[in-house]
């Protein structure tokens, strides 16, 4: 659904890239930012692993690089295939990664990609301490923010202490960025269930494992709110939204399925205050748990980029965090106003079998409105038909082979979570 008219303009003169390491074709959040800046007239272009991808095909896309990655690269290579399109492009260009490989990337380099490109300057080794489960969960201790109790096993010996003392089930994540790309611990967040099922599990990772082992929070007893935010140079929240999730897929562990607005200041205070302690700058998708035994909200992950479902959010002047960071970054102003409260999110390809899934998990959102007042889908736009029809193309059967493959995953060794 097209964007209402808004109350600001762009800068069209400076267009922006959505820079993505890894493949994942079918990523509504790069299609979203396409479209986002693209109703304003800014010229968009982006990395695609092929020309049929569903970014390739949206109409407000300039032009595809079509460049494959994995994420195991060299970070050199990765600069210079960057600095490459920039030269192509030939102006400056807002980046916009929509992975935390790319964001780590651009942090660490910037005194490379300055040059051509404009991005937040956060410090160099922010976004990968906050991409890192680990180093998350260390700046959660030392600033006073709630998170799930973990341990960070580095060998084998390590697992079989953890499993002879651990209250099961526990959760197991990868630990890193690029890591996970390169050796994997567990295909996404894994549910384990026992102290047999952890350590069939840890035989297969070798002789260090790249995993964090966590406190497993009752999804009968839990909600989970998600918070986007555009954060300017001085930390102050330019842009700042909060919003309730009703359904992911996989199960309460990946992507966002439907999801609703709902105003949180005390979440709101909580994210503003942790970033402006930690100096961030730019983008930022954070998930959090509501965890009704204790009353705390529970930090799970700090995304240092745009998340897939940011075009849930918009305020009332018509600015979501990517807009914001256009308009931040090319010095025009960011225009406040409240959020859209009460607007649905839903990713189509995926909310259905969410639906079954969620249907008897005794997980509840009592936060959520009984009724949208207006919905955002990922996928159909009236104005921009061809990323769906790529999406379904893409989807009959590698697409759906994939969903089955996150569906098993929940089942090998318990059911994965957030």
């Amino acid at each position: 659904m097209a964007s209402r008219r808004t109350s600001f303009t762009a800068d069209r003169d400076v267009p922006g890239l959505i820079v993505k390491i890894g493949n994942y074709p079918l990523h509504h959040g790069g299609v979203g930012a396409i479209r986002s800046l693209g109703r304003l007239g800014v010229p968009m272009y982006a990395v695609t692993e092929d020309r049929w991808t569903p970014a390739a095909q949206s109409r407000y896309l300039q032009r595809a690089f079509v460049w494959p990655t994995t994420g195991t690269e060299d970070p050199e290579r990765l600069v210079d295939g960057l600095l490459g399109i920039g030269r192509l492009i030939g102006r400056p260009t807002v980046l916009i990664p929509t992975d935390e490989e790319a964001a780590v990337l651009i942090a660490e380099h910037r005194a490379a990609l300055c040059g051509p490109f404009l991005f937040p300057r956060v410090a160099p080794e922010l976004p990968r301490r906050l991409a890192s489960k680990r180093g998350l969960h260390e700046l959660c201790v030392e600033h006073g923010v709630a998170s799930p109790a973990a341990a960070f096993p580095d060998s084998y010996a390590d697992v079989e202490d953890f499993a002879a003392h651990a209250l099961f089930p526990v959760v197991a994540k990868n630990r890193e960025a690029f890591v996970r790309r390169s050796r994997p611990a567990v295909i996404g967040t894994t549910r384990v269930p026992d102290a047999e099922s952890l350590l069939a599990l840890a035989r297969r990772w070798g002789d260090r494992p790249g995993v964090i082992l966590q406190e497993y929070l009752p999804r009968e007893e839990a909600e989970d709110w998600i918070v986007h935010a555009y954060f300017g140079a001085d930390a102050e929240p330019l842009a700042l939204y909060t919003g309730v999730k009703v359904r992911s897929w996989p199960p309460h562990a990946g992507m966002t399925a439907r999801a609703y607005v709902v105003d949180n200041p005390e979440l709101a205070r909580i994210a503003a205050q942790f970033v402006k302690e930690i100096g961030f700058s730019g983008i930022a998708d954070l998930d959090l748990r509501y965890d009704r035994r204790d009353g705390q909200y529970k930090l799970l992950d700090f995304n240092p980029r745009m998340g897939a479902q940011f075009r849930l959010f918009e305020n009332a002047a018509g600015v979501d965090v990517v807009r914001a960071q256009h308009l931040h970054l090319t010095g025009r102003p960011v225009p406040g106003g409240g959020q859209r409260t009460g607007h649905r999110y839903v990713v189509e390809h995926i909310d259905l079998p969410a639906l079954a899934a969620y249907r008897h998990s005794g997980y509840t959102t009592p936060h959520a409105p009984a009724r949208a007042n207006g919905t955002e889908l990922a996928w159909l736009a009236g104005d921009d038909l061809r990323p769906l029809l790529a999406m379904l193309a893409r989807l009959t059967v590698p697409g759906a082979r994939h969903l089955y493959q996150l569906w098993r995953s929940t089942t090998r060794g318990g059911a994965a979570v957030k």
